[in-house]
């Protein structure tokens, strides 16, 4: 292994060049931790050698932790995977505190060697967790680096020292925001913020003349120091005491309680700051051990990660088709969606041709983008001339002759089969006979809008959330016809503009929409029933999902509900279940509470459109029962009704791989992120409970939570469904 390799020079400085040849990017393995641990060892012991530089052989300096590895480290650590966990990473900390004191005398704290680290580029996770042990990080001058801790984001913590040392170095407000939110900042930044010491042009340069200088004082860290205080006080000192009550109630504030990463953090942070250096370090390491034993991040790491990195590079790509990179794109409708569709294109340097009816509605899609980069240069993240250059990309324009030469097309108009039909005709009798067509359609049937094309194997789904520009997830939905090609450009579309892919096979809703709309149902049958409209929102939140179904109704708006329901109701004819749910949503409608477009919904609002609390009217109409259900059989129903679709979706094929089930409701519509997703969900439950809970919710409530019958037989077999499908899913 040659992950770690070490020069020495006349000057006496030891170069230890990290650089992973496999990787893009330097990523820490278990394996390497010996390794570095070797060369710094002998640059000690080496008396020829004046001090030591970590760097990076590449233009980075490192990623992070292996994610692969941590998600199978409570697999490797034996028979007591706690005890496991607990020793590696004691031994982590061992190493890097072995570089923190770099020989010196324990006592006089005289006699060590100065150990400086460079860091060329992004140092993420390990990746500053090793530099923060060094005795001084000199940082390139290089503004498109980024430099944090973003662990949090993936449902962990930076455990291997960079949660105390960074409390320590910065003080627990100051470093928050980088430990609790995983906040990323170019070096200048992270140079004022105190992350890193020096930012330059040669940092290399500037290390080397350091480590020839550096004096016994300048090696010892202020928390060996004697008199080390903590900055901003520690939890005992009124100061400090401040901090940390108002970090708590932040904590709890953003996380309802259900992550339990961050609370971690803030508990090793807390305990940490009320003992010596080295004992905190053993906190950190037992709540870092605590949170990878809980199934929560193991599920968070396999979903927002690795199974989402695996999506993003292709996994379900069909393998011999040939590159399909977008070059001009033809976007058919200047509406929110089209506009949108449009915005995040040209952001991707493709070519983009915006249609619609008439040319001062085309112009305003266009001008979509020339209001977001508005945004952007009053904030100083673009310029006027990068605004030029991406409105430049964009052809607004009535005449259908423009999308000659266009290798896709995206077609964002009315939710009418008859508008799209007629769009389809006119459209292929222009494009390329190779250009692949796809709908923006979020409800209808592909294999229905693909009898109206001359090409259906050409003729595919590409489903956008809104808001475009914010949400990552894009829905590719394969019609009865559709061919490979089609589904390759798809993907290599939505990886053109940087989204996370899923692809689902053709059905009523798809699978998003199947899964989020069971959900809105049940809130709105709720408040039919009696239940309080608090309880219904506010036990949503507190299990982790970002709006409650009834301030999800009024986002989206009550009359596009109420199209939807009139819609499905005909489609379905007397096989439509949700006859309860449409009282409430025609009575709202004609209320003309339409939702916060209308400042008027389940919620009430001020002049500003701010949410000023649920509307009272409400209860007039549905009065609150004098008996309300407990917490957990509110939650039941909202996350069952939701994770029942998702399994029903697998089972039918319209989902055809679980990692796509996962992230795609992560992703899509927010599914409790600290779960992993409603497949992962399932699986911390244990599918025996899980149809067993089905039968007393559909005895209860009705047959819309009788147990799937794959649901059923994994709990007869006692399998999971990563158990069951996840080699499946990696095959592919």
């Amino acid at each position: 292994m040659t992950d770690f390799t070490m020069t020495k020079d006349a000057e006496g400085i030891a170069t230890i060049i990290w650089d992973v040849k496999a990787k893009s990017m330097n990523v820490m393995t278990l394996d390497a931790w010996p390794l570095l641990e070797g060369l710094v060892d002998d640059a000690l012991a080496d008396a020829d050698v004046k001090g030591i530089i970590i760097t990076s052989g590449k233009d980075s300096f490192a990623g992070g932790m292996d994610l692969n590895v941590i998600a199978k480290m409570k697999e490797m650590a034996g028979d007591d995977p706690a005890k496991g966990l607990f020793d590696g990473i004691m031994n982590a900390h061992r190493i890097m505190r072995k570089i923190e004191r770099a020989g010196m005398d324990p006592k006089t704290l005289k006699g060590g060697k100065p150990v400086a680290c460079v860091l060329p580029g992004t140092a993420l996770g390990i990746g500053l967790e090793i530099p923060l042990s060094c005795h001084r990080i000199f940082a390139a001058t290089n503004p498109k680096a980024k430099i944090g801790l973003p662990e949090i984001m993936v449902g962990i913590f930076p455990g291997a020292g960079g949660t105390t040392r960074l409390a320590r170095k910065m003080g627990a407000m100051a470093a928050s925001p980088f430990l609790l939110e995983g906040k990323l900042v170019a070096p200048a930044a992270a140079k004022a913020a105190g992350l890193v010491d020096e930012v330059s042009d040669d940092p290399m340069a500037d290390a080397r003349a350091w480590v020839l200088s550096a004096k016994d004082a300048d090696l010892v860290k202020p928390w060996d120091a004697k008199g080390y205080k903590m900055p901003g006080g520690a939890p005992y000192h009124p100061a400090g005491f401040m901090t940390f009550v108002g970090a708590s109630a932040m904590v709890n504030g953003k996380t309802q309680g259900v992550y339990p990463a961050a609370k971690a953090l803030l508990s090793a942070v807390y305990e940490g700051a009320m003992v010596p250096f080295d004992v905190a370090l053993k906190i950190e390491a037992r709540w870092f051990t605590h949170v990878l034993m809980n199934p929560s991040s193991e599920a968070m790491i396999r979903s927002l990660f690795i199974n989402k990195e695996a999506l993003e590079k292709g996994a379900v790509r069909p393998a011999d088709v040939a590159d399909q990179k977008v070059r001009k794109l033809g976007v058919l409708g200047a509406g929110m969606m089209g506009a949108g569709i449009s915005l995040v294109s040209a952001q991707a340097g493709i070519e983009v041709v915006l249609i619609d009816q008439t040319q001062e509605a085309a112009d305003r899609g266009k001008s979509y983008t020339a209001s977001f980069a508005d945004k952007g240069i009053a904030r100083k993240k673009t310029t006027p001339e990068k605004k030029e250059a991406l409105l430049s990309l964009i052809t607004a324009t009535t005449d259908l002759e423009a999308l000659k030469g266009c290798d896709l097309i995206i077609e964002a108009v009315f939710e009418d089969p008859k508008v799209k039909a007629e769009m389809t005709g006119k459209v292929e009798a222009v494009i390329p006979a190779d250009c692949i067509f796809a709908s923006n359609t979020s409800t209808l049937p592909i294999t229905e809008l693909a009898r109206a094309s001359s090409r259906p194997d050409q003729f595919i789904g590409i489903h956008f959330f809104s808001p475009v520009e914010k949400m990552l997830l894009v829905e590719i939905i394969k019609g009865k016809g559709t061919g490979d090609r089609a589904v390759a450009k798809a993907l290599d579309y939505v990886r053109q503009i940087r989204k996370t892919p899923i692809v689902v096979n053709d059905a009523r809703f798809f699978y998003a929409n199947r899964c989020i709309i069971p959900y809105i149902n049940e809130g709105i049958r709720m408040v039919a029933e009696g239940v309080e409209p608090a309880l219904i929102e506010n036990a949503a939140k507190l299990v982790g999902m970002p709006l409650g179904p009834l301030q999800l109704v009024d986002e989206t708006s009550v009359d596009l509900g109420a199209k939807i329901a009139r819609a499905t109701r005909a489609a379905m004819g007397d096989a439509y279940p949700d006859a309860a749910v449409d009282e409430v949503i025609f009575w709202m409608e004609g209320e003309k509470r339409l939702g916060r477009k209308t400042a008027a919904g389940f919620y009430s609002y001020d002049e500003k459109g701010k949410r000023t609390g649920l509307w009272s009217g409400l209860k007039d109409k549905y009065p609150t029962a004098e008996e309300q259900p407990a917490l957990i059989e509110v939650q039941h129903r909202l996350l069952f009704a939701q994770v029942l679709e998702a399994v029903r979706a697998l089972e039918e094929g319209v989902l055809m791989d679980i990692r796509e089930g996962d992230v795609g409701a992560i992703l899509g519509w927010g599914f409790a992120p600290w779960s992993g997703g409603p497949l992962s969900w399932l699986d911390m439950l244990g599918a025996a409970y899980a149809a067993e809970r089905c039968d007393t919710l559909t005895e209860s409530y009705g047959a819309r939570f009788s147990c799937p019958k794959l649901l059923r037989e994994m709990a007869q077999k006692n399998q999971t469904f990563y158990g069951r499908f996840g080699a499946q899913a990696k095959a592919a």
